[in-house]
């Protein structure tokens, strides 16, 4: 406790109580209009004349734009430690300026513009907004982590529902116009409520003790020399190769084969998340309380059995169940991932160390959109959910081969 003691000095009480909370709204904000476009892609096929991939690619370039931000955007975080809150204001408003982008995009391209910043903003938030959840709760960090997500899962959740019904009278394109308005009112509100995350006090950590850009660099060197921060890396990477693959797919099996309407869409790609909400803080718990590994390698081996399942039960009432099923561990394992991520990395790099993890996850979740989408074009949802269970698979194998130690001084 002596940690989190430490790290409590460097907030007011005021700052502290609403840290947590307010990080997790403007999650919630980022993820209501990723998922929200996620229910609207067959809408979009369909408006630029795309085929299975081309659909895919707009999920890869959302995913492209934030892995080739977060690397950067991580040194940078950590160098502009005090002006986090105007960093996660800024990234507030970009995402209003992303979505905006996005409702009136009469081309292909600038449809991807907008994704891109959106993307873009979404990542770099994650990056100051999980370092000092780490930071300012280090005796919890899994946990802290955990309730971050759960703001997130609530926008995958709500965002999804709102959109299919909302698409019956507004049309996607007045949709993701009027969705701008949240995150720029917010962007506002967050410059006040995230004053004072990053600063530090007298009796913390003295501004002179901080290491200058030379001791930054060798500390980064020495990051990236450590090779359980690479398999880290590989396995969050594989994990998001899932998660696109199931998010590119799932909606154009839904809307194209399965011809749902954007309500029952909006319902499933909710569902694929809303079990997890409740999952991720006691899987972020356990974690702590038990160990990363303990708790990741049974969720991922889980996920690939039911992604086995999705590909066998791929119609009615049993794919909803197993979409359900799916759901109670797909996105309560990200938490986990950034604090073993936490665990490996030392504070004053952390931002720097997750940007690294980040940006090569991303790169390779955006090729998996393109494959997915390719092998979901040529021979159907059943194999696309083969390869997606593969991925799982080694995700699992691979993480539980790692020499974790827990640790709680990141």
């Amino acid at each position: 406790m002596a940690q989190e003691s430490t790290a409590s000095q460097t907030m007011d009480s005021l700052s502290r109580r609403i840290m947590i909370p307010g990080l997790a709204s403007g999650h919630a904000t980022f993820h209501w209009i990723v998922q929200s476009f996620a229910v609207v892609l067959p809408e979009i096929q369909m408006a630029f004349g795309l085929n299975s991939v081309g659909a895919a690619g707009v999920m890869s370039a959302r995913d492209l734009a934030a892995g080739l931000i977060a690397l950067p955007g991580g040194v940078v975080a950590d160098v502009l430690r005090r002006y986090w809150g105007f960093l996660l204001s800024g990234c507030l408003g970009l995402a209003a300026l992303g979505s905006l982008v996005m409702g009136v995009s009469p081309v292909y391209w600038l449809l991807l513009l907008g994704i891109a910043v959106v993307a873009l903003s979404h990542s770099l938030w994650h990056l100051p907004a999980s370092a000092s959840l780490s930071h300012h709760f280090a005796e919890r960090r899994g946990t802290a982590l955990a309730m971050h997500g759960v703001g997130g899962g609530i926008g995958d959740v709500v965002g999804p529902l709102a959109t299919g019904v909302l698409l019956a009278v507004l049309g996607w394109r007045g949709l993701l116009s009027i969705y701008a308005i949240a995150p720029f009112f917010f962007g506002f509100m967050a410059v006040w409520a995230f004053r004072n995350i990053g600063h530090v006090t007298p009796g913390a950590v003295s501004i002179s003790d901080s290491p200058n850009m030379e001791q930054r660099l060798e500390m980064t060197r020495r990051l990236l020399r450590n090779p359980v921060l690479w398999g880290l890396t590989f396995v969050r990477g594989l994990r998001g190769m899932c998660l696109i693959s199931l998010v590119a797919i799932l909606p154009l099996y839904l809307g194209n084969e399965l011809d749902m309407n954007p309500a029952w869409r909006g319902f499933h790609i909710s569902l694929l998340i809303v079990i997890g909400i409740a999952a991720k803080p006691v899987a972020g718990y356990l974690s702590d309380l038990l160990g990363r590994k303990q708790v990741l390698v049974p969720g991922l081996l889980w996920s690939c059995l039911v992604a086995l399942g999705m590909a066998l039960f791929d119609d009615g009432i049993s794919l909803t169940i197993a979409v359900a099923l799916m759901g109670l561990f797909l996105y309560p394992d990200q938490p986990i991932l950034t604090a073993a991520v936490f665990d490996v990395v030392g504070r004053e790099v952390a931002s720097t160390g997750l940007g690294v993890v980040a940006c090569i996850a991303f790169l390779m979740s955006a090729a998996s959109a393109l494959v997915a989408g390719a092998i979901y074009e040529t021979m159907g949802f059943t194999e696309t959910m083969y390869y997606v269970a593969a991925l799982f698979g080694l995700a699992a194998v691979v993480f539980a081969l790692l020499p974790l130690s827990r640790g709680t001084d990141g």
